[in-house]
């Protein structure tokens, strides 16, 4: 070790106090670092083996495949394992009590499937053979039909062909049906007998409104013929994104008619074939990882920025015996370096163990909440922690970078004088006059005394004007987040929607409603109804769809309309939350409706979400409605509606995701007028359910054996939407809380360490007669000008980034930019704040010091 190295070793060990700051502020970094990176690392891998619990591991699917065409899937080089299965068909349940489920559906699987799909045995065995079977529980619980083990069955199967007869339905057709009569057709092909050997819990992928319960039987590879085909779902060797290419490659070379991935797995790989989506991807985390280096820079360089302007003196004293500027800048260097090698791995453990306590109330929080199977767990990959530490390093690097070509350009006469940190001459101290008449002379020291030291108020203002960065940035950030996330959700709001005749509503509504895990309910009842609407009217959006299909027909637009009543406490309710008066929603004479101008959408094509404006109209403007004749065909005026609000706000049941769709909410009174006019009175009753348990509430509800009654059961997709939500939230509210503790922890670390070094300005006012009150007011001042300043600067360079984070996400998501308020306001307040008790802690240990001592050059 050289003489300039024991110098700054020495200089460390004399400061601890200040050395223990700088190394604190480098574990918190690279805390926050690993936190970031693993939370993130472990995040993926929860959604890897959520998804693959939920919908099995498989990354690409090969359809209709015939015998050479799946040897060419086994023996391609990027192949792991294939899953070879085949839909069946369905064949009718005989004896079945569940008149919306008449069918068993028939799945063939390799081996394979067992281990790679999602299927639970309860009870027996595996299939072994062609002719083995295994039966989902839901048939003796849902349809009281009762199978055995080692029963011998035989099964007529085939096809559903649409009420058409041109489209072959699979599980995701609920029973075509009107009044309990079924509209379909079932067409048997072939007889097949099985042996029962097990039986299984209800499949995830087996949707509430399918037609047929799940049978899982054999597939023998060794028994296909040359023409016969199957599905190859196939696990690689390892997933890149250029799978896409060579899956296309694959297909196109083996004549292989279609092929799909398994996009929600693929996506937690960090692999996707659409370009918005991976644009989106990739500027947002450069955003993040930006915000997270600039965050820990400034934390750190304030450290060395101040330790230099304290080694000012010994670095002169160098200069003087020939140290020379290299020597000097690779001491500042070499303080980083010895910093580093202490704080970079304590702070990587103290990540991990951080993002393992979070984990563990996480885990509790989504167990409790949503029933998730997987845990949350802590995954540490090499590349993480090469990552974080490397990210460290740089930050480091980075933060001494400055401040070792400050200290190499020292001089000697330079350091004594102490002319670099002090502005003495008239000019850079001039203040206004107009602040010592307004706010007294104890304003005009404090920001005399804020230019006389220059450099470090600027560093304190710089401290604080990147806290205020990073937490606005953040809560945007998250914000943002949240908002795509509920843009590429459905909108969905209940677990079970139930439509039924508005002849027997009055029958079953109650007893649904009644059940004993119903925990909340939305009955209202629906007519539809058509408005033509001027062109003005219309969204840009809608305006270049119509224009394509030329839809615009004398400047007008055809709209396609909802009405929905809601009973009278749910409509008061609905209506204050909206905020308009009740009474004219109730006045049949201007018919007064709630319309819903705001809506959800997908660009056909490009996947890319938004939310927009369904149509542009103001409170008091009128709708006319007309309504088609089934009798005759034509098109009839219905009645005049008054616009009382509008709003974008949807009740509990409705969603709006087409162009040229509205919905309107109006009272049971205005609801009966319309109904009068219209000639068939077509409408129907609707009901939207929450349950504790909605399969059983399906269930339940079968069980009523009411004709004209349709049952869909969104529960696990809502279920899946909101699980992502929750972990969305978590992630995005703990890295703001780990961000505004970074920021306090540095401000506080600034402005303590800078009035510290103030001690013997701060003896000579006392010395010529400052009192203690006066002192307090100049601090006070003090505060409140680092607040203002930082304020000006960090607010605006918050908006452009917000601004930048926005126009990222727009790749894959529209929707307008709006200013973060509440965080602006919060924002506001906690800067001064945080400053002025930053301010009088640090200032209240400097009023104990002593004149003589703080007068001394050597105690600084």
């Amino acid at each position: 070790m050289n003489i300039v190295n024991k110098v700054t070793v020495r200089h460390m060990k004399q400061n601890k106090k200040r050395t223990l700051v700088t190394i604190l502020g480098v574990i918190i970094s690279a805390a926050m670092i690993t936190a970031v990176a693993t939370l993130a690392v472990s995040f993926m891998e929860l959604m890897q083996r959520q998804t693959i619990a939920n919908d099995g591991e498989w990354h690409v699917q090969y359809k209709n495949v015939n015998k050479k065409q799946l040897k060419a899937i086994k023996e391609d080089e990027k192949t792991k394992s294939v899953i070879i299965s085949n839909d069946l068909g369905y064949a009718k349940l005989e004896g079945s009590q569940n008149e919306n489920k008449p069918f068993l559906f028939i799945k063939e699987y390799s081996p394979e499937a067992f281990k790679q799909f999602p299927i639970q045995l309860s009870k027996g065995r595996w299939p072994k053979k062609a002719n083995e079977v295994i039966i989902s529980e839901e048939v003796a619980a849902n349809a009281n039909v009762i199978y055995k083990m080692g029963d011998a069955i035989t099964l007529n199967v085939g096809e559903r062909l649409s009420n058409e007869g041109a489209q072959v339905m699979d599980q995701d057709h609920s029973l075509e049906e009107d009044n309990g009569e079924i509209l379909e057709e079932f067409k048997p092909k072939k007889a097949v007998s099985y042996t029962v050997v097990g039986f299984i819990e209800r499949p995830t992928w087996e949707p509430a409104w399918a037609p047929g319960y799940t049978l899982i039987a054999y597939k023998d590879e060794q028994l296909m013929g040359e023409d016969d085909t199957v599905q190859a779902s196939v696990v690689l060797n390892k997933v890149t994104s250029s799978l896409y290419k060579h899956a296309g490659e694959l297909a196109k070379n083996n004549k292989i008619d279609s092929h799909y991935f398994h996009s929600d797995l693929l996506r937690y790989y960090g692999v996707t074939n659409n370009d918005y989506l991976r644009t989106t991807l990739y500027s947002l985390v450069f955003i993040i990882m930006a915000v997270i280096i600039i965050g820990s820079v400034s934390l750190i360089y304030n450290a060395f920025a101040i330790s230099v302007s304290e080694r000012t003196r010994h670095l002169g004293m160098l200069s003087s015996v020939g140290a020379t500027k290299r020597q000097k800048r690779n001491s500042v260097f070499f303080e980083g370096f010895l910093i580093g090698l202490i704080s970079i791995p304590l702070g990587v453990i103290s990540g991990l163990i951080g993002i393992g306590i979070t984990f563990s109330f996480i885990n509790s929080i989504i167990q409790s909440a949503l029933g998730v199977t997987e845990k949350l767990t802590v995954t540490v990959t090499p590349f993480s922690l090469l990552l974080a530490s490397g990210v460290s390093a740089l930050t480091i690097f980075i933060s001494t970078l400055l401040p070792a070509i400050k200290a190499s350009k020292i001089s000697a006469i330079d350091s004594i004088r102490q002319s670099t940190d002090i502005k003495l001459t008239r000019k850079s101290v001039k203040t206004s006059k107009i602040v010592r008449r307004i706010f007294g002379i104890e304003a005009e020291f404090a920001l005399k005394n804020l230019k006389r030291n220059k450099r470090r108020y600027q560093a304190t203002i710089f401290s604080l004007v990147i806290s205020i960065f990073l937490f606005l940035v953040v809560s945007f950030y998250t914000t943002s987040l949240k908002k795509s996330v509920e843009l590429n959700q459905s909108g969905l709001n209940y677990d079970i929607q139930v439509y039924m005749d508005s002849s027997n509503a009055d029958q079953f509504v109650k007893p649904i409603v009644s059940l004993e895990d119903v925990t909340e309910f939305s009955e209202m009842t629906e007519l539809s109804a058509l408005s033509w609407v001027s062109q003005e009217s219309m969204p840009d959006l809608l305006k270049e769809i119509a224009k394509n299909e030329q839809s615009i027909i004398n400047d007008k637009y055809l709209y396609y309309m909802t009405i929905h009543s809601l009973k009278e406490d749910a409509l008061k309710a609905y209506a204050k939350e909206v905020g308009v008066a009740y009474d004219r929603l109730v006045d049949t004479e201007k018919k007064g409706v709630i319309l819903i101008d705001t809506m959800k959408y997908e660009e056909a094509g490009t996947n890319k979400k938004g939310e927009t404006k369904s149509i542009y109209k103001k409170e008091g403007e009128t709708l006319d409605l007309r309504y088609n004749d089934e009798d005759t065909g034509e098109e009839k005026e219905l009645h005049q509606v008054e616009i009382a609000a509008l709003t974008d706000k949807n009740p509990m049941g409705i969603v709006s995701t087409s162009f040229g769709e509205l919905h309107v909410i109006a009272s049971e009174q205005v609801m009966n007028t319309l109904i009068k006019k219209q000639a068939n009175n077509s409408y129907q009753v609707a009901l939207f359910l929450n349950s504790e348990n909605p399969i059983k509430t399906q269930q339940e509800i079968e069980k009523m054996k009411a004709n004209g009654i349709s049952i869909f059961n969104l529960f696990q997709n809502r279920q899946r939407d909101e699980q992502m939500i929750l972990l969305m939230s978590v992630f995005s509210y703990g890295f703001i809380v780990l961000i505004t503790a970074i920021s306090i922890a540095n401000i506080f670390n600034t402005i303590s360490t800078s009035i510290s070094l103030r001690k013997r300005e701060f003896a000579m006012l006392k010395s010529v007669g400052m009192t203690p009150k006066g002192f307090n007011k100049m601090i006070h001042y003090e505060s409140v000008f680092y607040g203002i300043k930082s304020l000006l600067y960090g607010i605006p360079l918050s908006i452009i980034v917000m601004i930048l984070i926005h126009r990222a996400t727009q790749g894959s998501f529209t929707y307008s930019f709006t200013l973060p308020w509440a965080s602006l306001l919060y924002c506001f307040a906690a800067v001064f704040v945080i400053v002025s008790s930053a301010m009088i802690y640090s200032s209240s240990k400097v009023k104990k010091e002593n004149i003589i001592d703080g007068l001394k050059q050597e105690s600084i």
